[in-house]
């Protein structure tokens, strides 16, 4: 009798190197997605609320837009989805858009505020 463990693979806990990969990954693959009235990036921007990570590598993010209103509120979680799934080994992505709490210039990183020479 064979005293192996039995669990699969997708089963797995995801180590703290492999998460730290994963995460690292991520947030690149955020940054290459920008507002399009904004020359900054999503992820410096700040509109990235939440990135979730199962044992299984599926991705759930919600993030919201600079405004409700803005123009492309319905293809920017599609870009966000495309790029993050361009991660080798993801099963899934879902982006959620959420807007409580709204979005306001306090949540930009310090590069996005340099950029925008917001200081």
């Amino acid at each position: 009798m064979d005293d192996a463990p039995t669990h699969t693979e997708d089963a797995a806990p995801l180590s703290k190197a492999e998460l730290d990969a994963l995460t690292d990954q991520l947030i690149d693959k955020l940054k290459s997605v920008y507002d399009p009235e904004i020359p900054v990036d999503i992820y410096e921007l700040g509109l990235i609320y939440k990135v979730d990570v199962s044992d299984q590598k599926d991705v759930a993010i919600d993030m919201t837009l600079t405004a409700p209103g803005c123009p492309v509120a319905g293809e920017m979680p599609g870009w966000v989805q495309d790029a993050v799934m361009e991660i080798p080994g993801l099963k899934s992505c879902n982006v959620e858009l959420v807007f409580d709490p709204p979005w306001d210039p306090s949540r930009m990183s310090d590069e996005a505020k340099l950029q925008l020479n917001m200081f």
